[in-house]
């Protein structure tokens, strides 16, 4: 079995557009370890004892700042925003003008665009060896969206083994605000084959469908009867490989699922039978995006030294819908100049027998 271990805080002492990045480490009197860099003010590992006390990592990602800066895929374990998933045709309506994006996912912008928030270096205050606040300042037109925006996330972790992570965002002019965060799970243990086997327990009645471009279609359908039915807990390889128009659309599941939950009941939760491992996540956020790592190529190469192939990682981003700007029948996601966006989501760990 693989030994899991932190990185070298040596390797995160590296210098990005200026300004110098770290490894930072919280711990608990459970033995959990979770490491953060202020690169994208990202998670980098997750420590979790499995059913045999054993320590395993079970979040993607790599050893070196190097490493995230050189990836094909660069959302690992990153804060994401201004704007979370895909707007499409990078534009939308503000007020009376249109604001005008980059289009680096074909026609769509995706996760702020390619200088969005995952390529930022962060600033950071630890509090108590257990919390760590990272800060960003976009400047008004940076990547197209309007206003200054000041943005702080905020992770936490407690002896329950939850990591706790409140978002907080004010702009001086009216802009739009999604944040996420990007982590991707193997439960199994980073870089253990695929998630196929996961069992996943999704209690949305409702998902949105999307189009060929990944867009939602604006239509909010029934789970009742489709693959997207979670309610009753299954594994992933059940209708991931369907001929389903929506899971051919996806190549695979990655799609946001409607919650409805309080954020004293789980929106998902996850778990291995290999490792024991459950991972139940809350949230405040009205959606919930299930993404099952359809596109990692296996260019890159993770901590353990094994490649990352299609689907060895999935994600539960918490946010709101996509393309809200430009769907009047979705939530808003307007920040009026003056007014605070706050959000929370708590990633719990614990092990079922």
């Amino acid at each position: 079995m693989t030994i899991y271990r932190l990185p070298d805080p040596k390797n995160f002492t590296h210098k990005v557009n200026g300004k110098n990045t770290h490894l930072f480490v919280l711990q608990n009197r459970s033995g959990m370890q979770v490491a953060f860099t202020d690169y994208g003010a990202r998670i980098v590992s997750i420590l979790v004892p499995d059913k045999h006390g054993d320590l395993r990592d079970v979040v993607l990602g790599f050893d070196s700042i190097q490493g995230y800066l050189n990836a094909e895929e660069c959302y690992h374990g990153a804060t994401i925003g201004p704007f979370a998933n895909r707007i499409a045709n990078g534009c939308f309506p503000l007020g009376e003008k249109t604001v005008t994006l980059e289009q680096n996912d074909h026609s769509n912008c995706l996760h702020g665009g390619s200088n969005g928030f995952h390529t930022k270096v962060w600033d950071r205050q630890i509090s108590f060896k257990r919390r760590i606040d990272f800060y960003y300042i976009a400047a008004d037109g940076e990547g197209g969206f309007p206003g200054n925006l000041r943005v702080s996330v905020s992770y936490e972790l407690n002896d329950d083994n939850e990591i706790i992570i409140k978002y907080k965002a004010e702009s001086d002019a009216d802009t739009v605000v999604n944040l996420t965060n990007h982590a991707f799970f193997n439960l199994n243990g980073e870089g253990q084959g695929d998630i196929l086997n996961h069992i996943l327990y999704i209690p949305a009645d409702e998902y949105l469908p999307i189009d060929e471009q990944m867009i939602p279609t604006g239509t909010i359908s029934p789970v009742e009867g489709t693959v997207f039915d979670f309610r009753e807990a299954k594994k992933i390889i059940e209708g991931i490989d369907s001929q389903d128009e929506q899971i051919q659309r996806g190549n695979g599941f990655d799609h946001t699922f409607v919650n409805k939950q309080p954020i004293s009941q789980p929106a998902a939760i996850a778990f291995s039978e290999t490792s024991g491992i459950e991972l139940s996540v809350f949230t405040t956020e009205p959606g919930i995006q299930l993404y099952t790592g359809n596109f990692l190529s296996g260019n890159d190469t993770g901590k353990s030294g094994n490649k990352y192939l299609s689907r060895t990682g999935f994600c539960l981003e918490t946010q709101h819908y996509p393309d809200s700007p430009n769907q009047k029948l979705f939530p808003d996601v307007t920040l009026s100049a003056g007014d605070t966006f706050e959000s929370e989501t708590i990633y719990k760990f614990s092990i079922k027998k």
